[in-house]
């Protein structure tokens, strides 16, 4: 748990439909007015900036001497509560492309100056991505995308979400234009409309994180766990193989489950094993390759 002076500050980022980015950015007690190198943290599918012990991730990495921003995608359905999925009506419409263009939001308004960072100066022309799974299937094709992006480490991530649709999904979409999906934490029904689908099918060449990875030439590490139950090792042992990277390296966590033994909610004094050797493996990562 962190223990050094950090700050965090909170904002927003206007998304192209009235929705919004929230975003933490969390701050380190450094005051030598040296420019902070800025590390973008992603959620996953289901996911939140403020999940579990995300908060307290970002505040470790931080303490290493980074500006990390952690974010909301604005169509990930959690509304003015920072921890309950009440805009369901904009979680069944977030498409991976929105999600791809909102990285390049967040990208544009650190650049402009629009994130208030209490007067901390930010080097915002090498940043650091951090995705959780289909947050790191994000990541990588932001990364290939964004010529900013100087630097990528993956947790759990999707190698390829077309590989992930169910036939039953499939034929919900078909037959009904929507899906619905448990939520295993909270019991809610959680609808995903057909434009999810299309959306990845239509423009996969520029989405799928298992063909993105191939054009990139940055530092990247791809951590997984070996008993990760809901996206299997092999995906990041995929990614791995394709990308081209001369700075690769592939770390598969012994056991634990998706979130490295992390949960929801998450009030411990220390994180679970497999998550605190994942996470100094994660900032020693960004310390190599962006300070």
């Amino acid at each position: 748990m962190a223990h050094h002076v950090i700050s965090r500050r909170t904002g927003s980022i206007p998304a192209d439909d009235g929705s919004s980015i929230t975003w933490d950015l969390y701050l380190p007690g450094d005051r030598s007015g040296r420019a902070l190198p800025v590390i973008i943290f992603l959620h996953g599918f289901k996911g939140f900036k403020d999940w579990g012990p995300f908060p307290d991730a970002c505040e470790a990495i931080s303490e290493a001497g980074f500006a990390v921003m952690a974010v909301n995608f604005s169509h990930n359905g959690i509304g003015e509560d920072p921890r309950v999925f009440d805009r369901l009506d904009l979680f069944r419409r977030e498409t991976l492309s929105r999600d791809l263009d909102e990285v390049d939001l967040v990208i544009r308004a650190l650049k402009e100056g629009d994130v208030d960072a209490g007067g901390r100066r930010l080097n915002t022309d090498a940043i650091g991505l951090l995705g959780h799974s289909r947050g790191g299937h994000t990541a990588v094709a932001a990364a290939a995308e964004y010529e900013e992006v100087a630097c990528l480490v993956t947790w759990s991530a999707v190698a390829d979400y077309n590989q992930r649709w169910s036939e039953e999904m499939i034929a919900d979409w078909e037959d009904k234009g929507v899906t619905e999906i448990r939520n295993g934490r909270t019991g809610q029904m959680m609808p995903v409309d057909r434009v999810v689908w299309d959306d990845a099918r239509e423009n996969a060449g520029r989405l799928m994180a298992a063909e993105r990875v191939k054009e990139l030439h940055i530092p990247v590490l791809f951590v997984h766990a070996r008993g990760d139950e809901s996206v299997p090792p092999a995906d990041a042992e995929l990614l791995h193989r394709n990308c081209p990277s001369a700075d690769k390296k592939l770390m598969l966590v012994p056991g634990t489950g998706h979130t490295f033994g992390g949960s929801h909610p998450f009030g411990e004094e220390s994180f679970p094993e497999p998550f605190e050797k994942m996470l100094g493996r994660t900032a020693g990562w960004f310390e190599d390759h962006l300070l």
